[in-house]
């Protein structure tokens, strides 16, 4: 058991048989109340996000969590498949609980998180580099200001760029939210 106050985002808990992530974390003391804990956690299994909220004192069950490394082979509209490269054993996760999956690559390491032989989720790096595929011209004179453009990553995927990025290119994304960090 751990106290609430020891929750920060990235933490797994463990509520009426639910494992659930912190997404955000709060901590809000108001007068001469207690403090309250105010968290925004996902659900691993189903992928629901919730708020839930504690009173300082609360105690919370502790789950650790394994994490393996394993190779992404390839996806369809429900589930990813990944492959164990010391073993070859192949392992098919549900694409719900993997947030960020637009940003795997064929043939590309991923971090799986595992609590006792289940598969919940994907560690994705911060930031991915890809190349834009897809974008108009950037137009001189422009420069002012961040000025910015959509383009389509290798992936599929829509992002806004400066206007000095031409298609071939290559740009690092956060994978957090799909912003362009800067030119690889």
């Amino acid at each position: 058991m751990i106290s609430v106050t020891e929750l920060r985002a990235g933490a797994i808990y463990e509520d009426a048989g639910d494992l659930l992530q912190v997404m955000t974390y709060e901590h809000i003391k108001v007068g001469r109340g207690s403090a309250n804990i105010k968290v925004k956690v996902r659900n691993l299994r189903s992928g629901s996000s919730v708020e839930k909220s504690f009173i300082s004192g609360a105690m919370v069950r502790d789950v650790h969590v394994q994490n393996k490394e394993m190779q992404y082979l390839y996806k369809d509209d429900q589930e990813a498949t990944f492959m164990d490269p010391n073993t070859f054993e192949q392992l098919v996760v549900p694409l719900k609980q993997i947030p960020g999956n637009e940003f795997l690559l064929e043939g590309s390491n991923a971090m799986i998180q595992f609590y006792q032989d289940e598969p919940l989720g994907l560690q994705l790096p911060p930031k991915v580099t890809l190349k834009v595929i897809q974008t108009d011209p950037g137009v001189k004179g422009n420069s002012a200001s961040n000025v910015y453009k959509d383009a389509v990553l290798e992936n599929g995927v829509k992002s806004r760029v400066p206007l000095f990025i031409d298609e071939g290119d290559s740009v690092v994304i956060d994978t957090r939210d799909g912003s362009y960090t800067k030119r690889a």
